[in-house]
This record gives structure tokens, C-alpha cells and sequence, in this order.
């Protein structure tokens, strides 16, 4: 069973807060509220999407690098798709 399922409805609930804070953003664009206020909206979706991100990348190495069962090649593939999300994600 893969760690994202197992962990599934805990990451779900993460995706549907952030969903709400994507949508309060729309709703203050939608009524022109002010920019400070949309930057706070923008500034704590972002916090949560990094929380989410951080979360799956904990779970990740614990699963596919730093498990004690895995053999060297698992774990020199697990290391590589991490750095490629990384460098994605730094882009």
C-alpha cells in the first residue's frame, strides 16, 4: 500500500482547505477587495501548498529513500524522482 494512500484522507482534507483559501482569493478578486487583503490570501494559500508539499516529501524519503528494507537501486530512484520534484518545484 503506498504511503499516499494510506495517508490519504489526512491529505485530502489539506487539498480541500487549500481549495477554500484558492476560492476566498477568488471571491476578494471577484468584490475588488484590496490588494493587501488579496496578498494575505495569496501569501497563506502558498503556506499551505508548501505545508502539503513539505508533508509528501517527508513521507517520500521516509517510504522511498530512507526505508531500511529497500535495496540501493530502490533507493538511488526514490532519491532521483525527489531531486527532479525539487527542481521542478524551484523552477
Amino acid at each position: 500500500m503506498s504511503h499516499t494512500t494510506r495517508e490519504k484522507a489526512k491529505l485530502l482534507a489539506r487539498v480541500r482547505r487549500i481549495r477554500g483559501q484558492v476560492e476566498a482569493i477568488e471571491r476578494a478578486l471577484e468584490s475588488e477587495a484590496g490588494c493587501a487583503e488579496v496578498l494575505h490570501l495569496l501569501a497563506a494559500s502558498r503556506g499551505a501548498m508548501n505545508g502539503l508539499m513539505a508533508e509528501v516529501i517527508e513521507d517520500h524519503v521516509r517510504e522511498h529513500v530512507a526505508a531500511s528494507d529497500l535495496s540501493e537501486a530502490a533507493r538511488a530512484e526514490g532519491a532521483s524522482e525527489l531531486l527532479d520534484v525539487i527542481r521542478a518545484y524551484l523552477k
